[in-house]
């Protein structure tokens, strides 16, 4: 990286050892335009900041940053701004998000510039004026190591995130990936992390809440990943080791440990499949003392049923014999009373037979 040593950063580096031999120049904060030659090389959109365009307009028109920050025209100034007014890392104030019903992620989010804003975080609007007064080396170096605030620091790397080129990245933030200085970056808390989860995070992550970093190259993102790989595996092979060396020179003590281990552990075996001998005993003698009842309960339920069915048929024979007496009854009944009257008119007829004749016979003697 240009105008950096080999042996750059971390806390414990002093300033001196920051710049090349030939780099003598003091600073001046009153005229950044004399710092060109130690001026953070920028990649990107020099007018934006590579910031999502939703954000940088309500950056840009809110009142905090046009009547504020306006008169800040110093480093320092912006530091105390930041250590005084910022207390989380969202682009948006919590609760001010208006989406219109739809939700605050994705294709139709603040993601992608879509829909209307909100009141814009004191940290974007503190972000875009550390790019306003166009940060110096050593400027940058203070803001990374700085001791009053966390966040001061977080806005330092997420100023690097947003403005280094992809290739000069890794120098930057490979001293602080293990740094333990605790910082909260939600609005209203509940997101705690250390510092180097924060670094790996906005390394390794494009999303941040509802806008997203400016996307690193596929070569240096590579780079970046490997890094980090072999650091972490560098940690873990020593912590491996002491086991190793213990392995290979047993005790006494450390056999008889482990004999009364092996021994534990074989009753504690044998006890296991006793308990599971027994479980599965009672687990057949239940499903066999429940097939009984069921078969019981079924002979019991098919008896039932053919009772019933008995019981209803004698019923039906029953009542068909009843209703057939009856009708045998009814016939009989009326048989008997037509055969009375039939005999009953003879009889009247031969009687009026008789009158008459007898009748006649005394009008012929007359």
């Amino acid at each position: 990286m240009t105008g950096l040593p080999t042996n750059f950063g971390g806390p414990n580096m002093a300033m001196s050892e920051y710049y090349h031999e030939d780099e003598d120049e003091i600073e001046d904060e009153d005229n950044p335009s004399k710092n060109k030659n130690h001026r953070l090389p920028f990649h990107g959109n020099d007018k934006t900041m590579n910031m999502n365009p939703l954000i940088l307009a309500n950056v840009q028109n809110s009142p905090y940053f046009k009547v504020d920050l306006f008169a800040i025209k110093t480093y320092l100034e912006v530091v105390d701004e930041i250590y005084y007014n910022v207390d989380h890392l969202e682009p948006w104030e919590r609760g001010t998000r208006k989406t219109a019903g739809m939700s605050q992620t994705g294709m139709c989010g603040g993601v992608r510039g879509v829909s209307a804003g909100g009141v814009v975080s004191s940290a974007f609007c503190l972000l875009f004026k550390l790019h306003t007064i166009r940060l110096t080396k050593k400027q940058a170096y203070g803001l990374l190591n700085h001791r009053d605030s966390p966040y001061i620091r977080a806005l330092g790397f997420m100023y690097l995130r947003f403005t280094l080129p992809p290739a000069e990245m890794w120098q930057w933030f490979e001293p602080y990936i293990e740094d333990e200085e605790e910082i909260d970056i939600k609005a209203g808390g509940g997101k705690a992390m250390t510092m180097g989860e924060f670094c790996r995070m906005i390394l390794t992550r494009l999303e941040w809440f509802e806008t997203r970093f400016p996307r690193i190259a596929v070569n240096a993102e590579k780079q970046i990943r490997a890094q980090l790989d072999e650091r972490f595996k560098v940690q873990r092979a020593p912590a491996a080791q002491p086991d190793r060396f213990e392995r290979s020179e047993p005790t006494a003590e450390h056999s008889s440990s482990k004999r009364d281990r092996s021994k534990s552990r074989s009753r504690s075996k044998k006890r296991s499949k006793s308990k599971e001998r027994r479980k599965k005993s009672r687990s057949r003698s239940k499903k066999r003392s429940r097939s009984r009842e069921k078969k019981k309960s079924k002979s019991r339920d098919h008896k039932r049923s053919r009772s019933r069915s008995r019981h209803s048929k004698k019923e039906k024979k029953h009542k068909r014999s009843r209703s057939r007496d009856k009708k045998r009854r009814s016939r009989d009944r009326s048989r008997g009373r037509g055969g009375d009257s039939y005999e009953d008119e003879l009889r009247k007829y031969k009687e009026l037979k008789k009158s008459r004749r007898s009748r006649s016979r005394s009008r012929d003697r007359r």
